[in-house]
Parts: C-alpha cells; structure tokens; sequence
C-alpha cells in the first residue's frame, strides 16, 4: 500500500510481484525485463545498420553472463571480500542481493572484448557504443526494482519531504506470535505532529488479526509488548521508524467482527528516494543517447557513445552517492564512499573517449541496403 500527501511518502509494496508467491519478485522481473527489452533495441541497430541481426542472440549471452557474473564479483571485491572469500560457496547466493554496477560495467566492456574477437566483421566499439544505449534503460529498470525492494535507500532528509520504508516493520510484525492476516502501513490523515520538519512524520499501521483463542485483554497486553519490541529493538526499524513517545505505545484495538483491527500510530524517518533520482536520470540518459543514434547510425564516430554514457551514468552516480547511505560499515570514515571512488576513473576514461570520437569527426554517409 501507497500513501502520499504533499510531502512524504509512506512507502509499502510487497517485493513480490503476487502475493503469496515469494519466488517472483518486481526485481528479478525488472531486471529481467530490461534483457529483453534490450534484445529488441539490438536487433532494430543491427537491422538498421546493415549487420547481421542473428549475431544478436550470441551478444545477449555475452552480456547476461557479464553483467551477473560481474555485478556478484564486483560487489564481492569492492565491499565484503573479507566476508565472502572466507566462505567462497556464499558467492553463488546471488539471490541473498549483493550486486555491485560498477563490477557489471567492467565485466561487460571485457565480456565485449571477448565477443568482438570472437565474431568476424564486428567492431569492438561499434557494438559497445550501441550496447551502452541499452544499457542505460536497464540500468533505470533495475533501479525501479530496487525501489520495489525497499533497498539501497538515501540518507535521512530531515525535512517532512521523502519516502518512509515501512516494509522492513512490516515484515519484523509478521512474526508477532498472534496470527496476522495483512498489514498496511499509512500516512494518516488529520494527524498533526509537534515534530514536523524535522525529517520524523507520522505514520498508522493497521493490523487485521484474525479471531482465536485470545482475550481482547490479552491480546492487547501481548500486542503492547511485542510490537513496542519490534518496533524499537530491530535495527532496520531503528534505521526507518522513530518512536519519540516512550512509554506508552499509541495502540488501539477494534472489534470487526471477524478478525481484530489494531491500529499502531507511530512515526517513520523521511528518506532520499535515491532509486527513484538514480531511475530517472538513467531513463533520460538512454533518451539522449538513443537520440544521438537515431540522427547518425553509422555515421557516429566509433567511441562517443560509450564516453557520453560513462560521464553522465557514473558523473550521476558521483552525484546521488552523497544522498545514499553507505553500504558497508568501512564506507562511514570515507570522504568519498565506495561508489564515487570507482565511478572517478570511468569518468575520465569517458573525457578520453569523447575527445578522441570528436578529433575523429561523423563519418561519411554509407549506404547498406538495408540500412537507414
């Protein structure tokens, strides 16, 4: 559930496309999604370009193998070496999360290596420089299921502006021993608070509980402890939620009929919605950089994509990092945090590229026949 008004959001979805489904989850189908969007964009280049569209099939292996294989290592390397090549077997629970962009682009720009020498007729920058277009708009459906997870969130706003991940809770209520049937987290209406712009909102959650073998009394007594507990000893609510009233908690119980209503009013902290700013940006890059393609195909000199794409993805990426929280606790004594630092030399080496793409100059017109 949803709710927003003016400035913050309370922010709530399940990560899984259907409920009671756990195995498919809106990042696994984005991040999929965008492979196969991406497919179709390569084969309309090739196509338009006069290259043989059924080497398209044979690219798209060289970069789901790079980009997952690459991501894994990359956050392995870059973050948690010390966790991760301790007990190496860890490495294969993608699943667990733990994927790092920067490893993906390196794995990728290798992977591309390996294919151009492998595939007669293809140029290595010529098909990195269509790659990178697409790249950009996975990039941003990533991103978008990253938002779907509730993850890599940014840093407290300290204004009533930003989102409240309020998924973790929900997930801590879950295991509350009475048995719950939903829970939704809300911006409640007409209730004010003293600690407005402060970056601490208010935010409801409403518990239906089904009818067994408790007491109003009791389950009150026992919803009082364990969600006062839930609420303030977990470090992920500590990290989202706020409860500045200490004792008692703002509980109340309804008798619906079939099941108990519990509405807890507590308070969230206000976030940067970073993957929604990262999610964007990616989106209008890949708009530009298509852009650039539509007007010149193959008159483009080899190399200007893909320098356009590491300045503005990584600059953006320089840029958001200081909205972010860090991922890891060795980041925190940082001036500048894990992400920025490996974004520098992919900038520069985008400056390098685009100034040699435009000593170089557009190419003559070509005809292909089946070309544009």
């Amino acid at each position: 559930m949803i709710e927003s008004m003016l400035n913050y959001v309370v922010w709530d979805p399940n990560p899984a496309v259907f409920a009671g489904f756990e195995r498919l989850r809106w990042y696994s189908l984005l991040f999929a999604l965008g492979f196969i969007i991406s497919q179709q964009f390569m084969v309309y280049f090739f196509r338009k370009e006069g290259h043989n569209e059924m080497l398209v099939d044979k690219l798209t292996i060289y970069m789901v193998l790079a980009t997952i294989i690459g991501a894994r290592l990359g956050h392995v390397l870059f973050y948690e070496p010390e966790k991760y090549l301790s007990n190496p077997i860890e490495i294969l629970k993608v699943w667990e999360g733990g994927l790092a962009s920067h490893g993906a682009a390196i794995a990728i720009l290798f992977a591309l290596w390996l294919y151009s020498k492998r595939t007669p007729g293809q140029s290595y920058l010529w098909v990195v420089d269509r790659i990178v277009i697409v790249t950009a708009m996975t990039g941003a459906l990533i991103r978008f299921g990253n938002l779907m997870n509730s993850e890599i969130g940014g840093k407290d706003t300290g204004s009533d502006y930003g989102f409240v991940y309020a998924w973790d809770a929900d997930e801590i209520l879950q295991t509350l021993r009475v048995p719950i049937e939903s829970i939704n987290a809300y911006k409640p209406k007409g209730r004010d608070s003293e600690l407005m712009n402060t970056g601490i909102v208010p935010v409801n959650f409403d518990l239906e509980i089904t009818k067994g073998g408790y007491s109003l009394a009791d389950l009150e007594s026992t919803l009082r402890r364990d969600i006062k507990y839930a609420l303030t000893q977990f470090n992920s609510s500590k990290e989202y939620l706020a409860e500045p009233i200490e004792p008692p908690l703002n509980l109340t119980i309804t008798d619906k009929g079939d099941y108990y209503l519990a509405t807890v009013k507590t308070f969230g902290r206000t976030k940067h919605p970073t993957q929604i700013y990262e999610s964007v940006s990616y989106f209008v890059i890949f708009l530009i950089l298509l852009g650039i393609w539509n007007k010149y195909k193959s008159r483009l000199p080899e190399g200007i994509l893909l320098g356009l794409f590491l300045i503005s993805v990584f600059g953006m990426r320089f840029v958001w990092e200081y909205f972010k929280v860090v991922q890891v606790d060795f980041e925190e004594t940082m001036a500048l945090n894990m992400g920025q630092l490996l974004s520098i030399p992919l900038i520069i080496a985008g400056v390098i590229l685009v100034v040699r793409a435009l000593k170089n100059g557009l190419k003559p017109e070509e005809n292909h026949g089946t070309g544009s």
